[in-house]
């Protein structure tokens, strides 16, 4: 976070609001933001405090969305049943029928349910990618839908519902390709959760909370990551359709008190020149003392100014001035590399952990529980140390360790190795995602973000392909991960520090303050 401003700002400095996307209102409104932040700041009441925590808690089942086919794709164990059997390799594949068995039910998991142990890495991985191409598609299509049309509040509402309908349908699937196929509907609709959440969440309070429920989105993703394991070990032995019930059956219940308990966003109606309902929802978070006519008579005070010509700045528009510049296509590529290479890892590692021989329940926790110091790491360590060579140090740590899980087979340091890996690439995604924040001015930031994250959910697209192929041969999981990681994150190395420095508004803003610290620094 910087200057306590929304993970995901986008409008130019003339517009003064903040969301997702860069589209202004067809009657452009402008505002006062100072005063609307001390007018929200002021009247912001423990029941806001709570209703914006309650919307970071969307965190929790994206994680569990994310990360449950860890347990519902996962190879069981298998034994010889026979005296001509042998468990020397490392799936029953080519093995006479009847000479061997599952250590657990068939139906405890998609592989041995549907016999896929023969099956390529491809097939195998297909309904893990096709949710992470779920979220690719679905961010590209859905992003903007929470600025223009629906709103934060409808967009969470109808992404969260749309995620836990699909993943209650999924429980269903009668085979590979209509599993793969749902899994690729929960994508889609878990795409924009975490952006709406977060952008309804912060817009909910004032500056003075703004940083803190940010951060309790973080620790919500957690909440729910370290969930997904216990869930799933109180259900081990059951089919893992039930995983797939007990996870959006909570989630389906969340949606529709997202719908009727929680107020939609007064700065999203402000700028949609929805006043009257913009006034109402101020007063609903004010005290009860203070819901009075003096709401509406001084929020004039926050029109500025109206102008019924549009200015048509959409993101493609934005696209077209990050491309149109050379240093600004040179620090979105770099930082898209970064990403790429991030995701890869990210999603790939806990998805990984099933070809250790440690516990499946245990390693999933340990994955789980990186993510809460990594949290707290970047908090303490953001306003002391580089965002450049902080993010290539824990990007080539997390690809060194990842190394070492091929390197090492005893069970304890193999496992150790996988978390900090897994600790390292989270620390040093979310040094990138600050970095990418300041790197790029305001009008041009949201879409830089959007492709950041996109190049992010492109890694874990390929990831379950690479998981069901180190199965076989460890380097094809592990290894690549760390060949890839490395590679990706040296491209930071090329992009100028921004530690310290104000960020800027306009392209033209942010080229001459190049100029000028180019000026300086020559002899």
């Amino acid at each position: 976070m910087a200057d306590g401003a929304p993970l995901l700002p986008c409008y130019n400095s003339s517009e003064s609001l903040h969301g997702l996307g860069n589209r202004p209102p067809a009657a452009s409104t402008m505002v006062d933001d100072d005063t609307l932040e001390s007018y929200v700041d002021h009247n912001c009441r423990s029941s806001q405090l709570l209703q914006a925590i309650f919307v970071s808690l969307a965190w929790a089942f994206d994680a569990q969305q994310t990360f449950i086919s860890v347990f519902t794709d996962a190879e069981p164990a298998w034994h010889c049943t026979a005296a001509t059997c042998s468990s020397s390799g490392s799936t029953p594949c080519g093995l006479p029928p009847g000479s061997w068995a599952w250590d657990s039910p068939a139906h405890a998991s998609v592989v041995s349910e549907w016999s896929l142990q023969c099956a390529g890495s491809a097939v195998v991985g297909l309904p893990a990618s096709a949710y992470f191409a779920g979220c690719l598609i679905g961010g590209l299509l859905l992003s903007t839908l929470a600025d223009t049309v629906l709103g934060r509040k409808t967009m969470l509402f109808f992404s969260c519902f749309m995620m836990s309908l699909s993943a209650a349908l999924t429980a269903v699937s009668p085979n590979l390709w209509a599993y793969a196929a749902m899994r690729f509907l929960c994508g889609c609709g878990r795409a924009t959760v975490g952006t709406s959440s977060l952008v309804l969440s912060t817009e909910m309070v004032g500056k003075r909370w703004r940083e803190k429920v940010s951060i309790s989105s973080f620790f919500c993703f957690t909440l729910g990551f370290l969930s997904l394991p216990a869930v799933a070990y109180l259900n081990r032995g059951a089919s893992w359709r039930t995983l797939y019930l007990w996870t959006s059956m909570p989630c389906f219940f969340y949606s529709v008190l997202i719908y009727f308990w929680i107020n939609e966003s007064p700065r999203w109606l402000l700028v949609r020149g929805r006043r009257d309902e913009a006034i109402q929802a101020l007063k609903r978070m004010a005290a009860a003392g203070d819901r009075n006519n003096a709401i509406t008579s001084s929020f004039s005070k926050l029109i500025v100014e109206e102008n019924a010509s549009d200015v048509n700045v959409d993101v493609f528009s934005a696209m077209k001035m990050l491309c149109e510049k050379r240093w600004a296509l040179r620090r979105l590529l770099a930082t898209m590399s970064a990403g790429f290479g991030l995701g890869l890892l990210y999603y790939g590692m806990p998805l990984n952990v099933g070809n250790l021989d440690s516990d499946l329940y245990l390693s999933v926790t340990f994955n789980a529980l990186a993510e809460l110091p990594s949290s707290l790491i970047t908090l303490f360590l953001i306003g002391r140390v580089n965002r450049k060579s902080s993010t290539v140090a824990f990007a080539t740590a997390s690809g060194a360790f990842s190394f070492a899980c091929v390197a090492v087979t005893a069970e304890p340091w193999q496992m150790a190795a996988e978390v900090v890996s897994f600790f390292s690439a989270c620390t040093a995604f979310n040094f990138l995602l600050i970095y990418c924040i300041e790197l790029f001015p305001t009008c041009v930031r949201n879409s830089a973000i959007a492709m950041l994250r996109q190049a992010v959910v492109l890694g874990g697209v390929l990831a379950p392909m690479l998981v069901a192929e180190g199965r076989k041969r460890s380097f094809m999981s592990f290894g690549v991960f760390g060949v890839v990681v490395c590679s990706c994150g040296m491209f930071v190395a090329c992009l100028p520090e921004t530690r310290g420095r104000s960020m800027c508004d306009t392209m033209e803003e942010e080229e001459s303050k190049q100029m000028k610290n180019a000026s300086s620094n020559t002899p």
